[in-house]
Order: C-alpha cells, then structure tokens, then sequence
C-alpha cells in the first residue's frame, strides 16, 4: 500500500440540506490535514427538500473533483445508492458514512491508519468497544441496539462487536463483492456485510467511535425498521 491511495466518501442522501455543508466541511477540513487523498461522492435520492441544490452550491466551491454528485431520481435505499456510488469512485478505498453528522469524519483517519497496520479488508467505526459511545440517543433505541446487536452476536457470531453501525473504511474491490452478495435492505443491510465479510474470510479492523444522533431531520430507525431487522436476522440466520 502506497501513498498512492486514494479514499472515495460515498454518501447517500436525502433531505439533508442542512447538514450536507457541514458534513462536506468537516469532511474536507479532516482530509486536509491528514494529507489523504480524497474525494465525496453525494448520491442524492431525489430528496424534495432541496438537497441537491446544496450539493451543486458546494461542488462550485470546492470544485467537481472533490465534490461528485451522482444524483437519483427517488428514494432507492442504500445498498443500490452504494453499488451506483461505486460505479464512479475512482478511490482504491471506499468511506461510507451517514450524511446526517452521526459519524464525526475525525475518525476516518484513525479508520486509515487502523486499516495500515495489518492491511485490513474493512475497518469498522464501533460504538461498543474501545473508546466508543452513544450521545443523544434515548434509552428506548439504546436497549434497541445494544439488543440488535447482542442477539445478533449470539445467532451469527460475526466477530465484529457492532454490526448495525454504517460508518466503515473498505478496499473497494472489497465492498464490491460484498454488495453483490448482499440481499437485504435497510437497517440490515449494514449487518449482513459484516457477515459476508467473515464468511468470504476478510479481515476486519475496529475503532471506537462516538455516535450522536442525528442532528436535523428524522432519526431513520423507526418502528417498521426494527420489525424489518428482526425479520432480516432471522433470515440470515437461515442461511449462514
């Protein structure tokens, strides 16, 4: 691995006008000054709130090499938003992460450096080992994923402490065959390509991680989620 790398940010949005420049922002000013090179790729789900507008406002400032808009017509969920993104990342090394400042980009470059001292496959930014935790979230969605991930733990052993989290460093070849192999969508999604990953035999790497909920907009993991993470487990525990 060489200093030739380069890291692609997928992000997928919708309706994150307001913290789509902040993101970008601190997405920019990190990758500055650990020296990476980069570039942000914003997969927008036709949000009707505005969010490509800001999107192409801040591709004007830091320009179209740093900033890559490859925008959808309508909400098509995450796993097709990271197969599109990908089609376009010219990065050896995908980021993905939420757009909604859940994941703070100071710690990509622990990500990066994770990922250097034993060549990883993926490093995965965990809230439940390390120096990890969880701010702003009530105790009714605290249980709900510490419990998601325990009784996933047990069924599956995954070997990873948290597998419902989406702020991850993978090489790209990496992320490509595990988003071919994944069949699940949503809240699910995340997990099952940590799962893939140990069946395909890839390293993984983890760094604590401070999560804070979402700062404007609706928080993702409503009632039907988790009904469809129950259901999505049980499915992969039928088949791994």
């Amino acid at each position: 691995m060489g200093t030739n790398d380069k890291y692609s940010v997928l992000l997928p949005t919708y309706n994150e006008k307001d913290n789509l420049p902040i993101i970008v922002w601190l997405l920019i000013k990190s990758f500055t000054e650990s020296g990476y090179d980069f570039e942000i790729i914003v997969i927008d789900d036709g949000s009707p709130d505005g969010t490509l507008d800001v999107a192409k406002q801040l591709q004007n400032i830091y320009g179209d090499k740093k900033i890559v808009l490859r925008p959808r017509e309508k909400k098509l969920g995450l796993g097709t938003a990271y197969i599109h993104g990908m089609k376009h990342a010219t990065g050896n090394f995908v980021v993905i992460m939420d757009a909604d400042l859940s994941h703070h980009p100071k710690f990509i470059q622990q990500f990066i450096e994770k990922q250097k001292e034993k060549d990883y496959d993926l490093v995965s930014g965990t809230r439940y080992s390390g120096n990890g935790g969880v701010f702003g979230w009530d105790l009714k969605r605290k249980v709900i994923s510490r419990g998601a991930n325990y009784v996933t733990q047990v069924l599956l052993r995954p070997g990873a402490s948290d597998l419902t989290g989406s702020f991850r460093l993978y090489k790209k070849k990496v992320l490509e065959k595990l988003v071919q192999s994944c069949k699940s969508k949503g809240y699910v999604f995340q997990m099952e390509m940590i799962i893939r990953a140990r069946q395909f035999g890839f390293t993984i790497g983890e760094v604590g991680i401070s999560f804070v909920d979402r700062v404007y907009g609706e928080s993702k993991l409503g009632g039907n989620e988790i009904y469809q993470f129950a259901k999505g487990l049980l499915y992969l525990f039928a088949t791994t």
